[in-house]
């Protein structure tokens, strides 16, 4: 009897790590106490999903819960476990830590770590920090981004390709003297009209941005936020925008960093499922560009879709002044 229940227990530790979501959360639950909520936002994935797997993995001994207030936190203690259980997730964790959606959770904790240190509230599983809720409440939400973009240059014309909307254009247009709006759809450009009517600096133009109806050396600037992966030959865009930009300036570009949904392609019309570091620099070699500062940007714990990345390409003037 007491050999068959050991092997029940065996078989339900087996059981308890047969689940990559369990499995990447005893790897965050072995480095931080977590609330349902944090590991909600870092795993993308409901709470009352989270909730059922923690149980699992509470009824296998694996977690341990502490409750503070009404909040309850969870922690792997792994030189708690057993000899045993020790040994299993030793093998576990080797298959965990090697995957991309691991590279991806350990950033998604430290933003939640980084917003605990920054909004005690939030420390206790809140949603959103009831500072920056007070601060939007009080001045919007746009201030920061507007303060920032005051510090460009008034006199620089910029281009904004593959526009959109206009939601970039919007933000440039009170700060530099004029910004030229592209895009490929007709009624994407419509849309940007009808948002930047109030704006007297912005121009409009229906064009491929590997085509674009602009001279050579003609702006201080070029702007592109995800865009390039919808672009069958991205480097073509680049080598376009290096063309356009004058001697000195420099093309700023933000987009997916290389991931694995596969279903964008289908769902969305994408190309390309975003770009490593090591890719992006050799188009922008091959567009004629001779320097590239190249950044993740931080991952919103809101967010859904892959982590994006921000890079400056700068053409040979622009590093020599």
């Amino acid at each position: 009897m007491k050999i068959n229940r050991e092997l029940e227990e065996l078989l339900g530790r087996f059981a308890a790590l047969g689940d990559m979501v369990r499995l990447r959360m005893l790897a965050l639950l072995g480095c931080e106490e977590l609330t349902v909520g944090e590991l909600a936002k870092i795993l993308q994935l409901p709470q009352s999903t989270v909730s059922r797997h923690l149980k699992l993995l509470s009824d296998g001994g694996w977690i341990v819960r502490r409750s503070a207030g009404t909040a309850s936190f969870y922690h792997m203690l792994a030189d708690d476990l057993d000899p045993t259980a020790r040994q299993l997730w030793d093998i576990a964790r080797r298959r965990a830590d090697h995957t991309p959606q691991h590279e991806r959770d350990v950033a998604r904790l430290a933003q939640i770590l980084a917003t605990r240190q920054t909004d005690t509230h939030s420390f206790f599983g809140r949603v959103g920090g009831e500072w920056d809720a007070m601060r939007s409440t009080m001045f919007g939400s746009l201030f920061t981004w507007q303060a920032l973009l005051s510090l460009l240059p008034p006199d620089i014309t910029v281009a904004d390709l593959g526009c959109g909307t206009g939601n970039a254009a919007e933000l440039l247009a009170p700060h530099v003297r004029e910004v030229i709006a592209v895009d490929v759809s007709g009624s994407m450009l419509k849309a940007a009209r009808k948002q930047l009517r109030g704006f007297g600096n912005v121009t409009f133009k229906q064009a491929d941005v590997c085509d674009l109806p602009l001279k050579d050396d003609s702006i201080d600037a070029a702007v592109c936020v995800l865009v390039l992966h919808h672009i069958e030959n991205p480097a073509e865009a680049l080598g376009e925008m290096c063309r356009i930009v004058r001697p000195g300036g420099s093309a700023i570009i933000v987009d997916m960093m290389a991931h694995e949904h596969e279903t964008y392609r289908h769902t969305m019309g994408h190309r390309h499922l975003g770009f490593s570091h090591d890719v992006f620099a050799a188009m922008t070699v091959k567009a004629g560009f001779s320097h590239l500062d190249w950044q993740p940007i931080p991952p919103d714990p809101d967010a859904r879709g892959p982590q994006l990345f921000a890079a400056t390409a700068r053409t040979a003037a622009a590093v020599s002044r």
